[in-house]
């Protein structure tokens, strides 16, 4: 079985979507006979700034007249296409910054949908593939919190690898992850313990399931 991992941290060992993930890729590889992982750090390899930009204007020129950088973005956009489809089910990891995604996901995110395979009103070729997604937010974001609705990530999150990519996505979401670093946040260190425990625990459930429905998937 085959797994595809994005992680898009910036913050290495002291990231908490990377400590989820690795929570359920380590239940997946104990579940998964003969497993095989593909990895992209984009946190710590981040995509061209101008590889978007370059793909999108190379399908208004002919081919034989695309500017090296064009072509350039439009290879790069097909290698990242051809990883999520060589996969047989799919990790991401993606953390709240700014109220937002990171600029190196989104990036990622254009850039895909540029390659004709992934193009607005074509089949997902990722049409019903497992997927786990973990986010974590250093605040509160619930139902009654003062900053309730200002998590803009993980709906657009949804949207796209749920809505339009069409993947069988399972979500993992952690709270308070800024608690024992934040001060304003030290009355909260009891719940963030809580929500650790029971956030761990949905990462290695997810680990566990995303091997069953691969395995289903692909039977």
């Amino acid at each position: 079985m085959s797994l595809f991992r994005l992680d898009t941290s910036i913050l290495g060992t002291r990231s908490s979507t990377i400590a989820l993930a690795d929570l359920v890729e380590r239940e997946w590889r104990a579940t998964a006979p003969d497993p095989s992982v593909v990895r992209r750090h984009l946190g710590e390899d981040p995509l061209p700034a101008t590889a978007w930009a370059a793909a999108v204007a190379a399908q208004f020129v002919p081919p034989a007249r695309r500017a090296p950088e064009e072509r350039e973005a439009l290879s790069l956009a097909a290698a990242l296409v051809d990883e999520l489809v060589a996969a047989e089910a799919l990790l991401l990891a993606a953390p709240l910054y700014n109220f937002g995604v990171s600029q190196h996901l989104k990036a990622w995110v254009d850039l895909l949908l540029t390659d004709p395979r992934m193009a607005a009103g074509t089949e997902s070729p990722l049409a019903g593939r497992p997927a786990v997604l973990v986010t974590a937010r250093g605040g509160a974001y619930g139902p009654g919190t003062p900053r309730e609705g200002w998590d803009h990530a993980i709906g657009w999150m949804r949207r796209i690898f749920g809505d339009v990519w069409k993947l069988e996505l399972t979500v993992v979401e952690r709270e308070l992850t800024l608690v024992g670093i934040d001060p304003a946040l030290d009355r909260f260190k009891e719940l963030a313990e809580r929500v650790r425990v029971t956030t761990e625990e949905q990462a290695r459930a997810a680990g566990r399931r995303l091997a069953a429905r691969e395995g289903a998937f692909l039977s």
